[in-house]
This record gives C-alpha cells, structure tokens and sequence, in this order.
C-alpha cells in the first residue's frame, strides 16, 4: 500500500477498538489486501495461502464482531457528515448475498423460489443459501457518499413463505419487534444520529420501507423521509383513503425526466406532480399503539401513454 492508501485506512479504523492488538493489525492488514484487490477471492487478494488462512482465521474469530470492525468506519462517516453542509441523504436498501453449498445449515437461507414443474407438472422449488444486509448509506445532495451510516447482516435458519404466513395471521397485527422489518427502525436510528439536526437528514427507501411504525419513530427523531408506497392507507377520519384523497387534487407541478424504454433506448417522460399534507391513520389491528400522522403525499403520473414501455405512475 502507498502512504496515502495508508493514511486513510489509519484513520477509517480509529474508532475501532478490537480486544487485542493483534487483531487491530489483522484487520488493518486485511483491508488493505481486500481493498487492493475489490471483488477479488481473499486467496488471490491476500497473494499467498499463509495470508489467505491468517484472512479466515480472522473472521471466524469468535472474540471479533461485526459491529467491532464496523465501528471504525461509522465513526468516520459520522465526521464526514458533521463537516459537510447542506442536506445529507441517507439511502435504504437490502442487498442479498447468495452462495452455492450443500449444507444450507451452515450459512443459513434467504428465500425459496420456483424451480420449474416436476414431470407431473407439479411446482418444485429450492432454497437459497446466503446472507442479508440491510444498509444505510449517506450522501450528499449532490451525490458524494460519505459512508456507511447503519448496517444490518442476517440470515435465516428457516423459510417460511410469506404467502403462507399470511394465511395464518395478520401481518398488521404482529409487533414490529417480532419482525425483520425491525432493520428499518434500528438503521433510521443509528443514521439519525450523523449530525446534530436530525431535520438535515433525508432518509429515502422503497416499498419496502412503507412501515407505519418507521413513520413514527422519524416523527419522534424529527427527521425527514421520502418512501414509494405499497400500502393505500386510511386517511381523514377512517372513511376513504390516500388514492381516494389524492384523486380530488390537480396538477401542481410537471417535471420532465429521462427514461429508458423496453429496448434500452432514451426516451423522456413528462410527469405530472400532485401533492398534499394528509392525516394518515395507523393499520386497524395497531390503531390503539400509534398515532396518526400528518404526511405529505406525492403523486408523479406520466401525462399521456408511452409506446415502448410502461407507463410511470
């Protein structure tokens, strides 16, 4: 590694404070190696079998964890938050890491998906083996990351399908605690906490991070967060809901942007923006849990129909 290489590992693993020296210098060692070497095997990033085995030794380590060599790094995203000006975005996302093996005990699984028919046209499915992470990256407005803020890595022992859970009970009704959906919650927590004013941060997600419950704890930090929807919640009084509400409101703005159709060629889009501030009621099985909440609902319909892709709404 050159000294600039190093300089800035030095300082990337500051905040961290493993439980013996030795494996500090381990894992400064091992980053170095990783990152000179991105998307490589460790066998070939560490260069020889010695390396490669101290490397394993390492991360299999009972007396390391994933927050220890995370520590470093959310501390330096932190001070790079605190001297930045203006908006930080914060960008949510599960990413999943798959992994061929014949012992799905051993890393754990992350879903069952269909594998074609059987030769009685039965559907035969598989399991996936592999981790999950939830991450929580921030930027700044103008597209500068500046770190990691929150990460959440797990995996599964059991699948059970969604489908058939919500044959047996609500979803709506279990606590969120009791879910993995709790990742949201504890990553807006932990990336909240970049800077002084919570109100400087914009947490974005997608669908998936349409929880009520993630709602109001951004309410109760005082922070701000733009979703994509997948829930037609209760508004007003519990008599209609969002669409319906949001049906009434006209045209407040059109903003033209850049697509690609289904044959990868630009194309561009005029969007139509309706917006309005809603009282938002909670799912019925918590309504006694958690308050409604005044959000502002954004609408971007794409005027006119497109001919070689679908429409944006």
């Amino acid at each position: 590694m050159d000294d600039g290489h190093t300089a800035w590992l030095d300082n990337e693993l500051a905040g961290c404070h493993l439980a013996d020296e030795r494996l500090a210098k381990r894992l400064h060692k091992l980053l170095g190696q990783i990152g000179g070497a991105m998307g490589q095997r460790i066998l070939f990033a560490c260069q020889d079998w010695a390396n490669a085995k101290a490397a394993y030794r390492f991360l299999s380590n009972d007396r390391v964890s994933e927050a220890e060599i995370l520590a470093g790094h959310f501390q330096s995203t932190r001070h790079r938050a605190g001297t930045t000006k203006g908006l930080i975005l914060v960008l949510h996302h599960t990413t999943e890491f798959t992994y061929q093996t014949k012992a799905a005990e051993a890393i754990g699984v992350t879903k069952s998906v269909n594998s074609g028919h059987d030769k009685d046209g039965r559907v035969r499915s598989h399991t996936v083996c592999g981790i999950l992470m939830h991450s929580s990256l921030a930027l700044t407005a103008e597209g500068v990351p500046l770190g990691l803020a929150a990460v959440k890595v797990w995996t599964r022992q059991k699948f059970k399908g969604t489908a058939a859970l919500k044959k047996k009970i609500n979803p709506t009704r279990v606590p969120i605690e009791k879910k993995e959906s709790i990742r949201w919650l504890e990553n807006l927590a932990q990336s909240t906490e970049l800077r002084g004013g919570p109100d400087q941060c914009i947490h974005i997600g997608n669908r998936e991070g349409d929880i009520y419950e993630l709602f109001c704890l951004a309410h109760e930090l005082d922070t701000l967060f733009l979703l994509r929807t997948c829930v037609n919640r209760r508004a007003g009084d519990g008599d209609h809901t969002v669409a319906d509400e949001m049906g009434e409101i006209a045209v407040k703005e059109r903003h033209r942007i850049e697509v690609r159709d289904d044959g990868g060629n630009l194309d561009q889009a005029l969007l139509e923006i309706r917006y309005r501030k809603i009282r938002v009621l909670p799912p019925i099985g918590k309504w006694k849990q958690y308050p409604p909440l005044a959000l502002t609902a954004i609408h971007a319909d794409e005027a006119g129909t497109p001919r070689n892709r679908k429409k944006i709404s």
